[in-house]
């Protein structure tokens, strides 16, 4: 079961890593028009928000969340056909509203199938199983842009959406066969700490007979009230605006340092390896007693690593800076993922992580607006306020830890 789950993951991810390249791609190559093509894009993203919080509390409603995360997948999938063959035949205002509603379902793609991960591994296994759903994150990152290209150069602009929709299409089986919720999650046992913050946002551990809206809250005051919670998604949505503007900033620097951008993509290739490799370490290893403590490490590695390259004179010496930031990266989302398995009410725990999914791509994407004047100016302008991004979330995540940090192991959730 865990085989066919990381298969669905590998290709649900790699087939959202390579949609936004796509639309940008296809979007220029039919239209000519980079505004066109950037608004597709930003119309993908900005709708996150929205989805995810809705999308958790219908995952965690779902006696078949595997069956939902189907559906999500084909109509994310039929947005981006809508896309393509929209292009060029309606308005382009039109085809932005089409990827603004497609959109809605992406943190499905994400944070829904992971919240998934805790019934097909079990406590017993979940540490390791979390590490290596991490990994999934890392090679979808590093082969989907790739991807993107390989096939742009060979086939043309329009190949890319029929690519990444045949890998999105490939990952239906292994979300349709997740185990369905034999018992409601109210009945499953959180942690301690969990269910007096529960108790705290006026929650209830049992029952099902909330409303939608009702839910909705509740999902947000656990976030806002659980302490590790809120200090983990905080401190990861500030770092993740960060880490955007590394994104952004590497095809500068390697004009900068080259004079060629397309080093760039090498810059980010090694950030995604090293991070892939971070990952295979913890999940060799085995169990880490103290998460917390992990994706503080690895947020302070990253911004060390964007630090780095900003006073980086030579290409070897940004590709050793992305490496040292790929090293922080990996196991930061290894442990972010581990404290919501951890503190997230079972009954909570899909709107947890696509609520968290959510604030991470729209933080994502004001990181990305913020970069581009401060590129423009120079890569290290960028990558300098991206190392003050993260130095500002490893102060969120290190706020008040020593009072509310325990080891994982004493938790029901484990990892």
């Amino acid at each position: 079961m865990l085989a066919r789950y990381m298969a669905g993951a590998v290709a649900a991810r790699t087939g959202d890593e390579m949609s936004g390249p796509a639309l940008l791609v296809t979007g220029l190559a039919v239209t000519g028009s980079p505004l066109t093509a950037s608004w597709l894009l930003a119309g993908l993203t900005v709708s996150a928000a929205a989805g995810g919080p809705l999308l958790g509390v219908l995952l965690d409603r779902a006696r078949r969340p595997g069956r939902l995360l189907a559906c999500c997948l084909l109509g994310y999938t039929a947005g981006l056909l809508v896309v393509l063959y929209g292009l060029g035949r309606v308005p382009d205002a039109a085809l932005v509203g089409v990827a603004v509603v497609a959109g809605l379902l992406g943190p499905a793609l994400t944070g829904g199938w992971t919240a998934q991960l805790p019934r097909v591994a079990g406590p017993e296994l979940l540490s390791r199983a979390n590490a290596l759903d991490s990994m999934s994150y890392n090679v979808a990152g590093l082969a989907g842009p790739a991807v993107v290209g390989v096939v742009a150069t060979a086939g043309g602009g329009t190949a890319t959406i029929l690519v990444c929709a045949g890998l999105l299409v490939a990952a239906l089986p292994a979300a349709w066969s997740l185990p369905d919720v034999r018992a409601h999650p109210a009945a499953e046992p959180g942690s301690p700490a969990t269910e007096r913050a529960h108790a705290t946002a006026g929650g209830r551990i049992g029952g099902s007979d909330h409303g939608v809206w009702a839910e909705l809250v509740e999902g947000f005051a656990v976030i806002g009230r659980n302490v590790p919670l809120r200090r983990a998604t905080a401190g990861s949505a500030i770092s993740c605006s960060g880490l955007a503007m590394l994104v952004v900033s590497a095809p500068v620097l390697g004009a900068e340092l080259t004079g060629e951008g397309g080093h760039g993509a090498l810059l980010l290739a090694v950030l995604a390896a090293s991070g892939l490799a971070a990952n295979a370490v913890i999940a060799a290893w085995g169990r880490v007693r103290r998460w917390d403590r992990v994706l503080i490490w690895g947020t302070a590695l990253l911004g060390a690593g964007m630090a780095l390259a900003a006073g980086a004179g030579a290409l070897w010496a940004a590709v050793v800076a992305a490496a040292v930031a790929g090293a922080g990266v990996g196991p930061q989302l290894t442990a972010l993922f581990s404290v919501r398995h951890r503190e997230a009410p079972a009954r909570l725990r899909s709107q947890v992580f696509t609520t968290g999914a959510s604030l991470k791509i729209t933080s994502f994407a004001i990181g990305s607006a913020l970069a581009g004047p401060l590129a423009a100016h120079s890569a290290s302008s960028a990558l300098l306020a991206g190392a003050a991004l993260q130095a500002a979330a490893v102060a969120v995540l290190t706020a008040g830890l020593r009072d509310t940090t325990r080891p994982a192991g004493r938790s029901a959730r484990g990892g």
